[in-house]
């Protein structure tokens, strides 16, 4: 089944791409939720059309997602957490303390569009993936450390 996206959906696509999926999914969840269109002849066209207008608009958008990947750049977060003897995490580092890291440090990203490339469980460096644009993704580097 072909349809259009109408917004972003995690690990199928970004809003107005035309994705195949299986017909359950489009038609169970995708086309209730209004997360998707189907991908008709007419609907198409529309959608051609709409990208076509909104490309000067998606330029900009890029530009402000490779801004903010540049002014992130090499920056090292520390995220304090409670750590016991063996180095161990209680409880869990989550991207909502990412998210509230990077913006002492001024810059606001959304937590959502924050995922970790491995979950923190001891104290010690790891990295993050910023989704902040289809095109633009930048790696975090924060390190966990004992408050």
């Amino acid at each position: 089944m072909e349809i259009i996206l109408k917004d972003d959906v995690k690990g199928l696509g970004y809003k107005n791409d035309i994705v195949t999926v299986k017909s359950g999914y489009g038609r169970n969840f995708l086309l209730p939720q209004g997360l998707a269109m189907l991908a008709d002849k007419t609907n198409k066209k529309i959608t051609a059309e709409n990208v076509r207008q909104a490309a000067h608009k998606a330029d900009k958008i890029k530009g402000d997602a490779q801004a903010i990947a540049d002014q992130i750049g090499g920056m090292v977060l520390d995220i304090p957490a409670k750590v016991g003897e063996s180095g161990k995490i209680f409880g869990r580092v989550t991207t909502l303390q990412l998210a509230d890291a990077l913006k002492a440090k001024g810059v606001d990203i959304d937590r959502k569009r924050l995922s970790f490339d491995q979950e923190p469980a001891s104290a010690g460096d790891y990295t993050a993936t910023a989704n902040l644009h289809k095109e633009v993704k930048h790696t975090i580097n924060f390190r966990v450390v004992a408050e």
